[in-house]
């Protein structure tokens, strides 16, 4: 019975010995993984001038989006942040620009002079764009380079690397 106990054991022990040195070889510490680049979704929208906005004929310059809505009081709360980040960067190259979802131009052309926004105020009426970009709250905000790469999206401009972005300008 002893010698039973003693066999399932040394088993046991060289089952559990093989298995970790064989997984070993599988575990990387701090693997330097290359991060995917996500390509920004091309759109086009109209302004509240009526005038169109195509997200591809950006390209070389950085784009920051801000999703939001006439009604949430978050995008309103971030306004004075918006406009000094527009205020701050718009000179070095950043071009910002405010997606409004699902509300009509009107509604939204009052609330752009209203507030007085200084960035483009475009409308996206039927969801389309903010679904293309899964967004799922607001506000929602998206950073992409000069190359139409998202680099970060958040809930507040604070969590925007900008610098980064704009390195160089």
């Amino acid at each position: 019975m002893r010698r039973k106990i003693s066999v399932s054991i040394a088993l046991f022990l060289m089952v559990f010995f093989i298995t970790v040195t064989l997984a070993w070889g599988q575990y990387i510490p701090n693997a330097p993984f290359k991060p995917q680049n996500l390509t920004a979704p091309d759109f086009s929208l109209k302004d509240v001038n009526g005038k169109t906005f195509r997200l591809s004929a950006q390209r070389g310059k950085p784009v920051l989006i801000f999703f939001g809505t006439t009604w949430c009081p978050g995008c309103r709360t971030e306004i004075p942040v918006y406009k000094k980040v527009y205020e701050t960067y718009t000179p070095r190259g950043l071009n910002v620009i405010y997606v409004n979802i699902m509300e009509s131009a009107k509604k939204v052309s009052r609330f752009v002079q209203t507030h007085s926004l200084p960035y483009r105020t475009l409308l996206d009426e039927d969801g389309d764009v903010a679904n293309a970009y899964n967004v799922v709250g607001v506000p929602m905000i998206i950073l992409i380079d000069k190359n139409g790469y998202i680099i970060k999206v958040g809930h507040s401009s604070s969590e925007m690397p900008l610098d980064k972005v704009l390195q160089g300008k």
